[in-house]
């Protein structure tokens, strides 16, 4: 005989008073001209033009450094002095400039305190050192201090270096941001840093590093490899 009980249902949450945090997807961008500007910015990867170089440039940040209590000592007595785990983190902040070289995955950094124009004008400076022939597409996020009026004034004087801003919402068209996860593991995976001298350390060492075994970044998932059919052996009974 069947049950007459009710069966439970799920609860409906939206009566409850339960909203979800996030209602749109993640992976979509409402700028207008989202598909030009990613046509573009795919162009440059694959078809860049003759003579210029294309880098991918990004902020990382901020790292802040971990403070570290007094080590313990020991009482005249002889017995251990116990001190209470500090996690706290001081005020000083630092962030870290990268950009990617597409063609053959060489890339630049620098430390700095804050995160302005001051300092990226100075980055740029950096990036036009290290490509001294050509024009030079930097591909990065409309941030303000990208965009600010120091920036443009700058730029001004530097025609070589071109802006090609990714749209909003699209910063897996931007290659410098899968150098950052290779990077964390390099310079800040399980690190506890005293201070700002340790990360800018860090942070050339591992720069170093990357290039030494740096490779040109190629846009696209790469096909799949060709999978061979072993041999079959056929036995006669």
């Amino acid at each position: 005989m069947a049950s007459t009980w009710p069966q439970p249902g799920p609860p409906d949450l939206l009566a409850e008073g339960v909203h979800w945090r996030r209602t749109r997807s993640w992976i979509r961008s409402k700028d207008p001209d989202f598909e030009g500007k990613r046509t573009r910015i795919i162009e440059l990867y694959t078809c860049p033009p003759e003579g210029a170089t294309v880098v991918c440039a990004d902020e990382l940040g901020p790292v802040i450094p971990r403070t570290f209590p007094p080590a313990p000592g020991w009482s005249p007595d002889g017995h251990r002095i116990k001190t209470e785990v500090d996690h706290g983190r001081g005020p000083e902040k630092t962030w870290v400039y990268g950009a990617l070289r597409v063609r053959d995955g060489q890339e630049v950094t620098m430390a700095a305190s804050s995160r302005n124009s001051l300092f990226y004008q100075q980055f740029l400076q950096k990036i036009e050192a290290a490509n001294p022939v050509g024009d030079i597409h930097v591909v990065t996020d409309n941030l303000s201090s990208h965009n600010s009026l120091s920036t443009r004034t700058w730029l001004e004087d530097h025609p070589r270096i071109r802006h090609v801003f990714i749209p909003v919402g699209a910063r897996w068209l931007n290659l410098q941001e899968g150098w950052w996860r290779i990077f964390r593991k390099a310079a800040l995976a399980g690190q506890s840093f005293a201070g700002p001298p340790e990360i800018d350390q860090a942070t050339r060492q591992a720069t170093s590093q990357l290039n030494a075994r740096a490779r040109p970044w190629i846009w696209g998932r790469p096909a799949p490899p060709t999978r061979h059919l072993r041999r079959r052996y056929v036995y006669a009974l």
